[in-house]
């Protein structure tokens, strides 16, 4: 049996930037290993995840497949972090919600620049759009909400080194400042 605390990380609809920040955390990495298992993660390539101490999740809800993951996950998980301004409000994907999906689907494969001959995939292993993106707290309960588009790696091991040692998570100012 392990004391480590147990970590899962995942990502729905975004640009996966906010893993990219947290693996900006360079060589503390290492000093977070000591202490911190990892489930589901780029690091792990697992795909489902299994109990898990602390869950942290970026991106938006597109289509039904990520909803699907985001309540598994959340069943998985004691603590639940949104982390990014997709997982919080949506982000760029949501720049989507004043169009139909069939007009972006359209413009996507239909009418782009560079677009000839094409159509809209119609394979049935394709997740359908959901009419708007949704910020994930609208299907599932977060504990906490990490900012940021993507947050800092410091902020992320604030958050983290926090949460170990069964701490409430606090970020002063220059942690959650985008200027």
């Amino acid at each position: 049996m392990s004391d480590k605390v147990k970590v899962a990380t995942c990502s729905l609809s975004g640009c996966f930037g906010c893993h990219m920040s947290f693996l900006d955390i360079d060589e503390r990495i290492l000093k977070l290993a000591e202490i911190v298992s990892f489930d589901r993660s780029p690091i792990t390539d697992i795909k489902h995840c299994g109990p898990c101490d602390v869950g942290l999740i970026e991106g938006g809800l597109c289509n039904l497949e990520n909803i699907e993951v985001l309540q598994e996950f959340r069943k998985n998980c004691k603590v639940l972090v949104a982390v990014g301004a997709c997982a919080i409000n949506g982000g760029i994907p949501a720049m989507r919600n004043h169009l139909s999906a069939q007009d972006c689907l359209e413009y996507a494969y239909l009418d782009a620049v560079g677009i000839e001959q094409a159509q809209i995939p119609n394979d049935p292993e394709l997740p359908p759009l959901l009419k708007q993106v949704k910020p994930i707290h609208q299907a599932v309960d977060i504990d906490y909400f990490l900012p940021g588009c993507p947050p800092s790696a410091d902020a992320f091991w604030q958050l983290l080194t926090d949460l170990i040692a069964g701490n409430e998570p606090t970020l002063d100012y220059q942690l959650r400042r985008f200027d």
